[in-house]
C-alpha cells in the first residue's frame, strides 16, 4: 500500500478566512490612500516641474467637461441639464488627480456607472458605445494612470477588479446594448496601470537608492573621521608617554639626586612615580584598544618641525618643486603642536602630489605672536598632466581638521582663483615663560 507524498488539502475555513482577509485588504486599499495629499512632483527641484501636474489636470478638466456634455447631448440624446450634471461629475474630479487620485476615483467611477444606467434608458443607436462612452473611457484611463503613479499595487488591483466587475455586470444587464467598451476599458486599464505602477516602483527604487547612498556616504565620512582620530591618538600616545616616562624617572631619582630630603618629601616623590607608572599603563591599555587587530605600533619616534627639511627634499625628489620657509624664531614648540604641524605639511604635500602633480608649492612655517602659522600654497598642475587621483577620499583634509581641532587652532582650506589650492593653519602656542628677575643692585648706603 503506497502513501501519497502530497499533504492534506487545506481546510475550507482556512480558504474562506484567507479570502476574507484579502477582501478586507482590497477594501482598505480602496478606502485609504497610501500617500499624503502632497501634489505629484512636489519634490521636484524646478518650479515649472512642480507646476506641471496642475497645468495637466486643468487642461484635462477643461477638455473633458465640454466634450462629455456635447457627446451626451448630440450622440446619446440626453437632455442638457442631465448631460451637464453627468459631464461635470465624470470630468471635474480630474482636477484632483495631482494630489488625491483615489478620492477622484470615488467620484468618477460612480458617475460613470450612473451615466451608463442613464444611457440605458435612452433609445439605442447604431454607433453608440455602451456602457462606457468614448470620452469617459479616455478620461478614465488618465485617472487610472494617476492611480498607478501614486497608489500601491494592492489599491490599483482593487480599482481594476472593481472596474472590470462593474463592466461585466452592466454587460449582463443589457447584452444587446453592450458594444465591447467594458472589455476595452478593462484591457486598456490593465495596460495603463502596469505602466503607471512600473514608473512608480522605479521612482521608489531610485529614492531608496539615493537615501542609501546618502546614508552610506555619511557612514563612510564618520568611519574616516574615527580612523583619523584613532591614528592621531596613537601618534600622540608616544608624545604623552615620553613625558610620563620623564616624570617617572625624575620622581624615582629625586631622593638620590637631592640630598637631605625629609621623609615626607621622599614619600611624595614615590607616590608621584607610582601614579605616573599607573597612568602610563592605562595609556598603553587604551592604545591596545585603539590599535586594529594584527597591527603593531610605530617604533620610530614621532616626527616634528626639525624634519620638515627632509620631508621637502623627499618631495622634491618625487618631482614636485617645493620651497620651504622656516622661521628662525620658532623656539620651543610643544610636542603636540610640533607633531600636528609636521603632519599638516605632510598631508598637504601628499594631496598636491596626488591631485596637482608638478605644481609649484610654497611651505611657510612661522610664529605670529602667540600662534604657529603653517601655510601651504600650490599653483595649478604643471602642463596638461592629469592628476594621479581624480576622486580622493578626503582623508587628508579630515586629518588636518582633526589635528587643528585637537590643538585648539583654526584651519582654512580652499581653491585659489588661478586653479591652485591653499591650506592655512593657525595653532595657538603656550605663553612664553617670563625671564627670571635679576637681583636688585645694592644701594650706596648698603656698601657703607
Amino acid at each position: 500500500m503506497s502513501t501519497s507524498s502530497a499533504g492534506p488539502p487545506p481546510p475550507a475555513d482556512g480558504l474562506l478566512s484567507a479570502a476574507r482577509r484579502n477582501l478586507r485588504e482590497l477594501g482598505h486599499g480602496l478606502s485609504h490612500a497610501s500617500h499624503p495629499s502632497t501634489p505629484l512632483l512636489a519634490g521636484a527641484p524646478k518650479l515649472w516641474q512642480r507646476l506641471l501636474p496642475y497645468v495637466v489636470v486643468l487642461a484635462l478638466a477643461a477638455t473633458f467637461i465640454p466634450v462629455t456634455i456635447t457627446v451626451l447631448t448630440s450622440q446619446y440624446g440626453v437632455s442638457g441639464a442631465l448631460a451637464g450634471a453627468l459631464g461635470v461629475a465624470q470630468a471635474a474630479p480630474l482636477l484632483m488627480l495631482a494630489h488625491r487620485p483615489l478620492q477622484a476615483w470615488w467620484i468618477i467611477f460612480p458617475a460613470d456607472v450612473l451615466g451608463a444606467l442613464v444611457l440605458l434608458a435612452q433609445p439605442a443607436g447604431r454607433d453608440e458605445g455602451w456602457p462606457w462612452t468614448p470620452p469617459g473611457i479616455v478620461a478614465y484611463l488618465f485617472l487610472l494612470l494617476a492611480l498607478g503613479l501614486r497608489e500601491t499595487r494592492r489599491t490599483v488591483i482593487a480599482v481594476w477588479a472593481v472596474t472590470g466587475g462593474a463592466g461585466a455586470v452592466l454587460h449582463l444587464i443589457a447584452p444587446d446594448r453592450s458594444s465591447g467598451s467594458a472589455l476595452l476599458l478593462t484591457i486598456l486599464g490593465a495596460v495603463v496601470l502596469v505602466i503607471g505602477g512600473a514608473v512608480r516602483e522605479r521612482g521608489v527604487a531610485q529614492r531608496r537608492l539615493a537615501e542609501q547612498e546618502t546614508i552610506s556616504e555619511a557612514e563612510r565620512a564618520q568611519r574616516t573621521l574615527l580612523e583619523e582620530r584613532t591614528r592621531i591618538a596613537r601618534e600622540l600616545h608616544d608624545v604623552v608617554a615620553h613625558h610620563m616616562s620623564v616624570i617617572t624617572v625624575q620622581a624615582d631619582s629625586a631622593p638620590y639626586r637631592i640630598s637631605g630630603l625629609p621623609k615626607a618629601a621622599e614619600e611624595e616623590f614615590t607616590a608621584i612615580a607610582a601614579a605616573a607608572r599607573e597612568s602610563l599603563g592605562e595609556m598603553r591599555r587604551l592604545l591596545s584598544v585603539l590599535r586594529s587587530d594584527g597591527t603593531e605600533g610605530d617604533r620610530a619616534p614621532q616626527p616634528g618641525l626639525d624634519r620638515l627639511q627632509q620631508l621637502v627634499e623627499a618631495t622634491v625628489r618625487a618631482g614636485l618643486p617645493v620651497e620651504l620657509s622656516l622661521s628662525r624664531e620658532l623656539g620651543e614648540v610643544p610636542p603636540a603642536v610640533d607633531l600636528s604641524a609636521y603632519r599638516i605639511v605632510q598631508e598637504a604635500l601628499a594631496n598636491v602630489v596626488r591631485h596637482a602633480p608638478g605644481a609649484r608649492t610654497r611651505v611657510l612655517v612661522a610664529t605670529d605672536i602667540d600662534h604657529l602659522v603653517v601655510l601651504i600654497v600650490n599653483g595649478p598642475a604643471a602642463g596638461r598632466s592629469s592628476p594621479l587621483e581624480t576622486s580622493g577620499t578626503g582623508h587628508g583634509l579630515v586629518g588636518m581638521r582633526e589635528r587643528v581641532r585637537l590643538t585648539g587652532g583654526t584651519l582654512d582650506v580652499g581653491p585659489l582663483p588661478d586653479g591652485g589650492f591653499r591650506v592655512a593653519a593657525r595653532i595657538p602656542l603656550p605663553p612664553a615663560a617670563p625671564p627670571p628677575a635679576s637681583p636688585p643692585a645694592p644701594s650706596p648706603s648698603e656698601d657703607l
